[in-house]
């Protein structure tokens, strides 16, 4: 059977996600203690595992208070680890790990940080993706260049369609304004907004195919012309996008 997921409310605009299923819990990453234990107190788990995406002090900083409380195991990226609270269990992209007893890949996302990985469950059609691709955006390019983010993007976009993008942060509002700026006639975007500001879907997770129709980071292609760049290549017009979104 899938796994259950739920999101955690975290910080200011964080999501944890909490998954469970055959006797284990995982958390991905670890944004603020108090609403994760107060989430597993209300359903009576406990927590085996916490899975880090990058290391960002807002998706790590209340790891040592989890462990402290639960005995969790905490993995991460073996290439990062300089940046990580201790790793138990070292992972590196291109492997297959558990994650509840599911088999999860580990996929290399680096851009918005060099060593940023996802966690994608095809049992469960899950992937965790933090602040790589994100619900109608993507994130910054702290450390890696517009190349590096534009092949994690097209890794990420090769997965199957029904695939729930789980994401790090409710950016919706600005993420969805611009891409209505620079995607006016973009119906599904205008009917998917409308959705989620009456109440009657949330704007994330929302499967990858959502995002292919609705996020203009997956949606170069169709946004090359308006941005007068007809003939340039996808990386070139996924950085003009980038850049335009910085300055929105």
């Amino acid at each position: 059977m899938p796994l259950e997921w739920i999101a955690v409310r975290c910080l200011t605009d964080n999501y944890a996600w909490l998954v469970h299923g055959n006797g284990q819990t995982a958390l991905i990453d670890a944004p603020e203690a108090a609403p994760i234990l107060a989430e597993l107190a209300s359903r009576g788990w406990g927590l085996d595992l916490i899975a880090l995406t990058h290391h960002h002090a807002d998706h790590i900083q209340a790891v040592s208070d989890l462990v402290a409380a639960t005995g969790a195991r905490v993995m991460g990226n073996a290439d990062d680890a300089a940046r990580l609270p201790p790793l138990d269990l070292p992972v590196r992209p291109g492997e297959t790990i558990t994650i509840c007893c599911e088999p999860a890949e580990v996929i290399d996302v680096s851009g918005h940080t060099v060593g940023h990985v996802a966690f994608h469950l095809p049992g469960s059609a899950l992937a965790f993706t933090a602040d790589s691709l994100m619900a109608l955006g993507c994130g910054r390019l702290f450390e890696g260049s517009a190349q590096m983010m534009w092949d994690s993007l097209s890794r990420l976009n090769a997965l199957p369609g029904q695939t729930l993008v789980c994401s790090g942060h409710d950016y919706c509002q600005g993420n969805g304004a611009f891409a209505l700026s620079v995607d006016p006639g973009n119906e599904a975007l205008r009917q998917r907004l409308d959705d989620t500001a009456a109440g009657r879907r949330p704007c994330a997770p929302a499967t990858l195919e959502d995002e292919r129709a609705t996020n203009p980071f997956l949606r170069v292609a169709a946004l090359r012309g308006s941005l007068g760049l007809p003939d340039a290549p996808d990386v070139d017009v996924f950085a003009r996008l980038r850049a335009m979104k910085d300055a929105f």
